[in-house]
């Protein structure tokens, strides 16, 4: 045998005993996969699906399934509105909210307007279905500066954003809803009102409905009758939009509990002003001139000189993050977007938003082609974007170290908390998967992080379109293939 022959012999003893079952391993996994996603639940569907190695960095993924492909993300387009919110604005970032006097204050009485100027503040909420904490501080506030009753109007300013309310690709048929409701600069309650509706004590009788926190000015228009006992609970909520018409009709069960849902407001600086109008009011403080949307006025209330009697500053981005990925909070993606999008001089709109998160992820290398903003929440069928392009986010977040903490964080835990509290309980994934859940019809998402058994920690995401399959299916489809993964 010649040198040469004896070189090539050991190369392939080599290649056999010590490369070999890591191809293996990896062709095997390959196998799996595939099996798994060749599901007949998705034979008609689109699914894209891209995994990577955090712990070993390679352009080449341990698994793609369409991962190129452009599909609507639903929640999972949080991510992308986080991400960037979190490189530009900063973790420490806040809103602000202020109480200012238009007009001077002589025996009680202010004499002007109260002007409410909004920043933005998702997260100013209403408190055992009554008015805010916020509205009776304020209520002080007032009293301190000596103010027993206010001679103009109650104005709330909205002019920090522009005053489309709606996502663009937003479906008609669930702007009732509360996941829906209209985003604003002054926002209250998350801009919905919780329903309650009790049935009557035997089929046919009167159903009752209440609505909750004051203010929300929505005119019911109550349909709803009561059912055999034990019969199901459809209740349907239909408000159109530009409309405070709200008509609520169904059957619930006689004797049955308590059932709540949430509506959309029409107006959401309204409902904002009128809250806060009627909790001054309780608390012996009259507004002479009602409460208004400054965009309803002929004449506006001087921008200067106002004297501001209170402030409110929200959590920091740091906390409010947490919220809005772990519950999937739709108008806290709203507000993030245009509040990416607003300046000094100029309004936030969804647009200047949109080109926010396009140069941000211009310079991180993500290639413009790979997604399409149209909201910040993913309630838009309109939006598209790459399982690639978010595996290069959630990866680039994670290498960060000014990003990664609070965004790592605010992801639900699987059998934990958040949108995936009741997913993976009890399995091998239970407390291993971090990932942000996403829901609309025919589309179900699932983008992550995953830590396997030999403590390697994987970066994922598994976006199914078009399916016909109950969603609990494609579920069990996704947690198959982490599972496959986790015993990596």
């Amino acid at each position: 045998m010649t040198r040469a022959v004896v070189t090539v012999a050991l190369a392939l003893v080599v290649v056999g005993g010590t490369l070999e079952p890591r191809a293996r391993g990896q062709e095997l996994l390959q196998q799996d996969l595939d099996r798994i996603f060749d599901d007949p639940i998705f034979d008609r569907a689109l699914v894209g699906v891209r995994v990577e190695s955090l712990a070993v960095p390679s352009a080449r993924p341990l698994y793609d399934r369409n991962g190129a492909k452009l599909v609507m993300p639903a929640s999972n387009m949080k991510l992308l509105t986080l991400a960037v919110a979190a490189e530009r604005l900063g973790w420490d970032f806040t809103y602000e909210t202020r109480l200012e006097a238009n007009g001077p204050i002589a025996d009680g009485t202010l004499q002007g307007d109260l002007v409410v100027v909004g920043g933005g503040d998702p997260s100013i909420g209403s408190q055992d279905l009554g008015p805010a904490a916020l509205f009776g501080a304020w209520a002080d506030a007032l009293s301190q500066a000596g103010v027993r009753r206010v001679g103009g109007r109650l104005v709330g300013d909205d002019h920090a954003f522009d005053a489309e309310g709606l996502g663009a690709g937003w479906s008609w048929d669930y702007l009732s809803a509360g996941y829906a409701a209209p985003s604003g600069a002054l926002s209250y309650n998350e801009n919905v009102a919780l329903v309650r509706v009790w049935p009557g004590k035997a089929p046919g009788d009167p159903v009752g409905v209440a609505l909750s926190p004051p203010g929300h000015l929505l005119v019911v228009t109550n349909d709803l009758t009561t059912g055999e006992p034990g019969s199901d609970v459809t209740v349907t909520l239909v408000r159109l939009p530009g409309s405070p018409h709200l008509v609520i009709h169904g059957s619930v069960p006689a004797g049955g509990g308590v059932i709540l849902r949430t509506a959309a407001v029409d107006n959401p600086t309204r409902f904002f002003v009128e809250g806060l109008r009627l909790a001054l009011a309780e608390r012996g403080i009259a507004v002479s001139g009602g409460a208004w949307d400054i965009d309803d006025l002929a004449v506006a209330p001087a921008a200067a000189p106002r004297r501001t009697l209170a402030r409110r500053e929200s959590p920091p981005l740091s906390a409010l993050a947490g919220y809005f990925v772990k519950v999937s909070q739709n108008l806290y993606g709203e507000t993030l977007l245009k509040t990416l999008g607003r300046t000094a001089t100029t309004p936030g709109t969804a647009e200047s938003g949109r080109l926010a998160v396009r140069e941000t992820l211009s310079r991180w290398g993500i290639p413009p082609d790979s997604f399409v903003v149209y909201d910040g929440s993913g309630l838009s069928r309109y939006d598209y974007v790459t399982a690639d392009t978010i595996v290069a986010i959630l990866t680039h977040m994670w290498r960060d170290e000014r990003l990664r903490g609070p965004f790592v964080a605010a992801l639900p835990i699987s059998g934990r908390d958040g949108t995936l509290e009741a997913r993976m309980k009890g399995s091998v994934l239970d407390g291993r998967v971090q990932a942000k859940t996403g829901s609309i019809a025919n589309v179900r998402a699932l983008s992550g992080y995953l830590i396997t058994q030999s403590g390697e920690r994987l970066v994922f995401s598994m976006i199914a379109n078009n399916f016909t399959a109950p969603a609990a299916e494609v579920d069990a489809v996704v947690e198959k293939a982490l599972a496959r993964l986790a015993d990596r």
